[in-house]
């Protein structure tokens, strides 16, 4: 006789846009990276994409059948509308959905220890993660997506795998640029990149600027980037120009401050929701000055396992938050 154990909330914590609980397994953990490996695609199985354009017929709001292309990665063209009976199935409300999510996508190495694979692997893994997400804010109308892909302090890891690193994502931008161009999704890079190989900062000033016109998704990435790194460079601008005379002491707020950080390529340089994964709950250097009423988001899934399932979940939840920034309700 097979046994489980069925958990359940209670009536006053359960979240109603949330599936409910599946049975649990009696021996194994709730969270367990384990019970991930039964369902999970090999990381070598090719990302599902199609060579050609493919045209679904849908009913518009009078009734009428209407064709819409569907670009490779499988989410509608720019110019269609979002995807609202998406939405609805996904339990989310398009007036609160976020318009800035970033994301530290870790637990990659984890990831391929848990399946005796090379440490590459997860890397690999972890970009078509990537994909999903960039696809999914595409689908849902999020405006950005800021990712924390290298930090200042991933420079002291070994070198091999440091240069592994710089080679893969130069060959995601190279594989990927046409792509950004077709689908109308602009690209930003933040950071130092005087520290990065002289091919792809020519690469990435390249794409940026190719890009910089598109408005369909901005898709940050933070490479050779710390939170602290920020705000030093900040405040070095900043006292340039009191130095020459610019400025007055008296003169620097607060929004001075944030027109000076890298952020300042966005229209919406303060994400409104931050998710980290692999069970890790801290920031680890990452938009400290940015943070200061974000709304977080922690999940036990390592990146390569944070799908689309996964990503509904995080923007669920903050749908569920009530956002005070700072000022208490008296009622």
């Amino acid at each position: 006789m097979h046994l489980s154990l069925q958990l359940s909330l209670p009536s006053t914590m359960a979240n109603p846009l949330s599936p409910p609980p599946s049975p649990i397994p009696l021996l194994l953990p709730p969270f367990s990276h384990l019970r991930r490996l039964l369902h999970r695609r090999s990381p070598y199985m090719p990302l599902r994409v199609s060579v050609q354009r493919t045209i679904t017929e849908e009913e518009d709001e009078e009734g009428h059948d209407v064709r819409i292309s569907k670009n490779p990665l499988g989410f509608p063209s720019e110019g269609n509308r979002v995807d609202d009976l998406y939405l609805l199935s996904a339990g989310l409300r398009r007036e609160s959905l976020p318009r800035h999510v970033a994301v530290i996508m870790d637990g990659n190495r984890r990831w391929a220890r848990l399946r005796d694979l090379p440490v590459v692997s997860g890397y690999e893994a972890g970009l078509r993660s990537l994909r999903v997400a960039v696809e999914l804010c595409c689908k849902l109308g999020i405006e950005v997506l800021t990712v924390f892909a290298f930090s200042l302090d991933n420079w002291l890891r070994p070198k091999v795998e440091v240069e592994f690193l710089m080679s893969l994502f130069e060959q995601g931008v190279r594989e990927e640029s046409s792509g950004f161009l077709r689908e109308n999704i602009r690209i930003s890079l933040i950071g130092d990149t005087s520290k990065l190989p002289s091919s792809l900062q020519e690469l990435i000033t390249n794409v940026e600027e190719g890009t910089k016109n598109n408005s369909r998704l901005q898709l940050v990435v933070a490479v050779s980037y710390s939170g602290q790194y920020d705000i030093v460079q900040a405040c070095r601008k900043i006292a340039l120009k009191v130095k020459d005379g610019v400025l007055a002491p008296e003169d620097v707020t607060e929004s001075l401050i944030e027109e000076e950080l890298v952020t300042n390529c966005t229209k919406f340089p303060l994400p409104d929701l931050l998710i980290r994964t692999s069970g890790e709950l801290r920031l680890s250097n990452f938009f400290l000055w940015q943070l200061a009423y974000t709304e977080l988001f922690f999940s036990q899934s390592l990146w390569p396992d944070f799908g689309e399932f996964e990503f509904l979940e995080a923007l669920r939840s903050f749908q569920c938050r009530q956002r005070r920034y700072g000022v208490k309700s008296i009622q």
